[in-house]
């Protein structure tokens, strides 16, 4: 069993890890403890000093070192003698928000509830959640706030999600909900986070927590570029292998906050939920309202083991359908190649190019529709652009399917273009407020996904189309951020809805669409990574990583999209040089290295290559069809941090411990300097293993024996060695070189 309940004390025990909660004397909920397992109650830990200048319960007016401002809350809400930042506010009918939430009752379930209307994780096929539920009211308020729990045992992760029903007969306001909320009593953290831009998203930073409250946001309405759902609290002497470390992750997609508050005695509190800005729900008499999911794990054993933790978590119970473990197909998508210049005979041109490359799938993007020759028109006009391509898409999805691929087009649902036809018959389904000039970005307006009428019309659109052309694959892209935050079919005292209400649209459709069509495999995009977050996950089993296709740049994109999300769910490609985002020139074969810790693929024209160019695509794609069951199955382990090794290197160790790929790129050429050294992981350390090194071999120790020049170079190392000393490697005399080995045990 991972949950026990005995009398006044709450624990939730996944294989490695303890929670730990309690009820005071007061009926308040104390957590406790969270980490590694132990077999005491942890409530001798609770702050027993006085504290001055502190509130007390008026119970317990005569113990002044029982303060709600230094206890270690499960939930802290606003008022009440805590001062710290609160999980929950509620605006009560007579305006204050001062709730004070005791325990009711301790439910444990035989099974997980799903959330209405929202992601959340589920069972797995080879382990079921154990659930409970902890039910807090506000007995004067008639407010109850039910804590959902659910664990998973093998995988370390515990999910937590705060519901909030009215028993008053007044209507209340929920101004703040944050389902992920975790007290630390006088212990030093680092804080990692992922920061970023357009193409330059989820850029691995850590700093240490002062004193105040660190504010990681995204106010957009999207999980967004700029920041992602997902922080890290680690021990200072936390690296990859070693150290306590706390991850935290929400499954919304959404504006999200995360806070991290150090207060008066060195205590920390972290929260992670719904951004409170431009935020409230008026929740009437009877209502009930559901917050997104958080997910948490502990690991004593460094960043990759909680990083093995949340792939796991991910792959086995978050995201769903048979996309979720199938291998994936090698696709070429037509952007980069044609942007919007082509017919229907260049795309069958394409299409038989992308055929004798071998890959699997061909993806039409942008351009096939209403009159889209360019950004500034059209979207909303989701009907074929047949004077475009002088067929009917129909006859050319055939074609391409008689040819042996999959076909694949581009969609932008929740978008509208001021100039198209259903701007000029539905104005009022954009997102902009009456008499005012609307905010337009990228020459485009936002859909009112708050709207029902909305959601619908764009399911019934949507379907018809994937219906009568046989769709195998569904690129769902999102170009600019929801602004102004204005739906038509709201009353003004609930506008502040319109943020949430739109999310939960866009579910409603995905959910829609994914149940109909549980064969079409859909990726999911907003400017290449900008919703790049667990609740897209669980509709959408792989998301575009970034526009930035760059291999020096992807990689330290991919390096900070790896502390949580599985490789699996990385949309990657290799792309034309010079670089359209960037540039730079780097070989054919660096950038497949720099592609291949994802779902695989091509952004380019193959009639613009080298014969050389395509025959090394070929061996390309056999290669990584090879290797991509460890690539997605096995454990991935970060050898370097790109920010500070000025070097990106990774690898994949299959679940036996018998097979490994390693990869990687040095950015920076040294002349006259010997090979250089990458320290492996994962391995078993007393199996022997025969390394395989494809080019520009050194060992550590003698020299890799070649049978000739085309034949790969191999030497036999130990796993205790590799992990211990390392292995060097040379690469060819460029920048941005890489570099790749692939290792077999002998035992």
């Amino acid at each position: 069993m991972s949950i026990h309940i005995e009398e006044n004390l709450f624990s939730l025990e996944t294989k490695n890890t303890l929670y730990q909660m309690m009820k005071d004397p007061y009926g308040q909920l104390l957590h406790l403890w969270y980490g590694k397992k132990t077999d005491q109650n942890m409530d001798y830990l609770i702050n027993s000093n006085e504290i001055n200048y502190t509130g007390v319960l008026y119970e317990s007016q005569h113990d002044r070192s029982y303060s709600n401002d230094i206890l270690p809350f499960e939930l802290p809400v606003s008022g009440h003698g805590d001062f710290r930042i609160s999980a929950l506010s509620i605006e009560l009918p007579e305006g204050s928000v001062d709730l004070d939430l005791r325990i009711k009752e301790v439910i444990p379930k035989d099974h997980k509830e799903p959330l209405n209307g929202l992601p959340y994780s589920h069972d797995g096929k080879n382990e079921k959640a154990e659930a409970m539920d902890i039910v807090l009211e506000d007995h004067q308020a008639a407010i109850e706030v039910i804590l959902h729990y659910s664990v998973f045992y093998e995988t370390d992760v515990i999910a937590r999600s705060v519901e909030v029903i009215n028993h008053n007969e007044k209507a209340i306001r929920i101004r703040r909900i944050f389902p992920i909320s975790l007290d630390f009593q006088e212990q030093k953290f680092d804080l990692i986070h992922f920061y970023g831009r357009h193409v330059m998203e989820r850029q691995f930073e850590r700093e240490p927590i002062s004193h105040g409250i660190k504010n990681i946001s995204s106010s957009r309405a999207m999980s967004s570029h700029q920041h992602n759902p997902a922080l890290i609290l680690a021990s200072p002497n936390a690296d990859e292998l070693s150290g306590s470390c706390y991850g935290n992750l929400l499954m919304y997609s959404g504006s999200f906050a995360g806070l991290v508050e150090k207060d008066q005695i060195d205590q920390i509190r972290l929260l992670l939920g719904m951004n409170p800005d431009h935020f409230s729900w008026t929740l009437k008499s009877n209502e009930r309202f559901q917050s997104p999911e958080g997910l948490m794990s502990y690991s004593e054993d460094g960043f990759s083991t909680l990083s093995h933790n949340f792939h796991h978590v991910i792959e086995d119970h978050v995201m769903r359908g048979r996309f979720a473990k199938e291998a994936k197909p090698v696709l070429l998508n037509s952007w980069e190649a044609a942007y919007f210049t082509f017919d229907g005979l260049s795309i069958l041109n394409l299409a038989r190019e992308t055929k004798e490359l071998g890959a699997d799938l061909l993806v039409l993007d942008d351009g096939w529709f209403g009159y889209r020759n360019n950004d500034y028109t059209s979207l909303g006009d989701w009907q074929v652009n047949e004077e475009k391509l002088q067929m009917p898409l129909e006859m050319l999805v055939r074609q391409v399917h008689q040819m042996g691929l999959k076909f694949g087009l581009w969609i932008e649902p929740e978008m509208i273009s001021e100039d198209s036809d259903l701007y000029r018959k539905h104005p009022e389904w954009a997102m902009v407020i009456p008499s005012r000039k609307p905010l337009v970005a990228r020459s485009q307006l936002v859909l009112d996904m708050a709207n029902p009428e909305v959601v619908n019309y764009l399911y019934d659109l949507f379907s018809k189309i994937i219906r009568d052309t046989h769709l195998d694959y569904i690129k769902w892209d999102f170009n600019r951020s929801p602004d102004p935050l204005y739906s038509s079919v709201l009353p003004a005292n609930r506008q502040s809805e319109v943020s949430h209400r739109f999310v939960l649209g866009t579910y409603n459709l995905l959910e829609r669409l994914t149940h109909e069509f549980p064969d079409v495999l859909f990726e999911g995009c907003a400017g290449g990574g900008g919703r790049f977050d667990a609740g897209m996950l669980y509709y959408t089993p792989q998301i575009w990583c970034s526009d930035d296709t760059d291999a020096h740049e992807r990689s330290k994109i991919q390096y900070g999209t790896s502390f949580f999300y599985p490789i699996r769910s990385v949309g990657s490609h290799v792309s034309a040089i010079p670089n359209h985002q960037t540039g730079r020139k780097i070989s054919l074969n660096d950038r497949k290295i720099a592609a291949s810790p994802g779902t695989f693929g091509y952004e380019l024209n193959p009639a613009e290559l080298e014969w050389s160019e395509k025959r090394d695509i070929e061996k390309q794609i056999i290669e990584y069809k090879r290797r991509q069951p460890l690539i997605f199955d096995g454990n991935y382990y970060r050898l370097s941090n790109p920010f500070e090794d000025h070097a990106a290197a990774w690898m994949f160790v299959d679940k036996n411990q018998d097979k490994a790929l390693v990869q990687g790129m040095f950015y920076r050429f040294i002349s006259n300097y010997p090979g250089r050294k990458v320290v492996l992981a994962g391995l078993d350390p007393d199996k022997k293993y025969e390394v395989t090194y494809s080019s520009f071999p050194l060992s550590s120790h003698g020299r890799f024996e070649e049978e000739n020049e085309s034949a790969p170079a191999k030497a036999i190392f130990s796993g205790q060695a590799l992990m211990t000393g390392g292995i060097r490697v040379q690469t060819s005399m460029n920048d941005d070189a890489g570099f790749e080995l692939e290792l077999e045990s002998l035992n």
